[in-house]
């Protein structure tokens, strides 16, 4: 019996050149980042810091990639997705790692997700113009 390996995913060249574009977006703008790109199963595949960007963004930025990577949408579009659900809200909010607000993408690869990158220490908007300048090196934006 022959087996077939089909596996898609994001290679350490595509996700060292996301974090690497993301960072040179963020210092042209004057802003101080942590970005990083996780694999589909939520692995961290590329981090990079900015001298002084915020510490406790890096937990956030590496997060903000995994919920994304999780569930294949912007991070930002969680608090549409709950609506006005208290139950919702409250249950969500318990969950370790999941972040409910922007900077977070997902890397996708025509209707399949296999990935996501997330940025961090910036407003929630520039975060994400620093992912999408990453995806945008990879020629997935």
């Amino acid at each position: 019996m022959q087996i077939e390996s089909a596996i898609k995913g994001i290679t350490s060249a595509a996700a060292n050149a996301a974090v690497a574009a993301a960072v040179a977006y963020a210092e042209k703008n004057g802003w101080k980042i942590n970005v990083a790109v996780v694999d589909r199963g939520g692995n961290l595949m590329a981090f990079l810091r900015m001298p002084g960007a915020f510490i406790h963004s890096i937990d956030l930025a590496i997060d903000k990639a995994y919920t994304s990577a999780s569930f294949g949408f912007p991070t930002k579009a969680w608090m549409g997705a709950i609506g006005h659900d208290d139950g919702m809200k409250f249950g969500f909010s318990n969950q370790p790692r999941l972040i409910v607000f922007g900077g977070g993408l997902p890397i996708t690869v025509g209707d399949d997700w296999i990935g996501g990158i997330g940025v961090s220490g910036a407003s929630e908007a520039e975060d994400e113009e620093c992912a999408r300048a990453g995806l945008a090196a990879i020629g997935l934006a």
